[in-house]
């Protein structure tokens, strides 16, 4: 290098936090992700994948629900009041009420035991792709508001009354994509393919995001004026 010349910056390879608690599992998950370009680290319970999700910071968190000490729900919960982390929940297929408690923890995806390894690295990949706002439309800069809700896509804030909301990136994206189309229906398997990339999935996903979504931006969840269920779906009223 030149003497005065400016060495240019290296992407650092994005980290991915691994709690499972089955060694065997958790190597193979991490070849896979390293093979991806993760760095990536493992911990085998939750009490650790705690501390170290909060020492490291990591981009994306991998949890497994059943875990020595506290338990993957409480993880999510604990790791949601603290950082904006993202997570992709492993559950096994009998557990469909953690699932469901998971997204409503705030989780941005799950993977149902047994799954593919590559599975499990391609939605780790579009999860951080959707936490950095590339997924349904949001990379559009107009500013969306309807009654006392306003959403920056540019800044990636949302707004009721002026006041900020804290909403995931699922959530944010979910809110945004409805915004968008104001009065138009949508089928949650249409949400679930738009937003989530899913070509098939669990409906219950996007039935979750949006009673979660009722409670930030609602005035009345109970009673929502802007969030509305249609058949088989939801529309948004501006």
């Amino acid at each position: 290098m030149e003497a005065g010349e400016v060495e240019e910056p290296v992407d650092a390879p994005r980290r991915i936090l691994v709690v499972e608690d089955d060694p065997n599992l958790s190597e193979v998950v991490e070849r896979y992700l390293r093979r991806d370009g993760f760095e990536v680290e493992r911990v085998a319970d939750g009490d650790a994948g705690l501390q170290r999700a909060m020492e490291w910071l990591p981009d994306l968190v991998v949890l497994d629900i059943m875990l020595p000490g506290i338990d993957g729900l409480e993880v999510c919960r604990r790791l949601r009041a603290e950082a904006p982390i993202p997570v992709v929940m492993l559950t096994a297929r009998t557990e469909e009420d953690d699932r469901v408690l998971g997204l409503e923890l705030g989780a941005d995806d799950y993977v149902t035991k047994p799954f593919s390894p590559r599975e499990l690295a391609a939605r780790v990949r579009a999860v951080l792709r959707r936490s950095a706002g590339s997924v349904g439309g949001v990379t559009d800069g107009a500013l969306l508001r309807a009654g006392s809700i306003e959403v920056d896509p540019v800044a990636h804030e949302a707004r009721r009354d002026g006041v900020p909301i804290h909403l995931t990136a699922k959530e944010f994206e979910l809110l945004a994509h409805l915004m968008r189309h104001p009065r138009r229906a949508f089928g949650r398997a249409e949400l679930l393919e738009s937003v989530w990339g899913w070509t098939y999935g669990d409906a219950a996903t996007v039935t979750v995001h949006v009673r979660r979504l009722r409670t930030k931006v609602e005035a009345d969840a109970s009673a929502p004026r802007h969030l509305v269920t249609v058949p088989g779906g939801y529309r948004f009223e501006p």
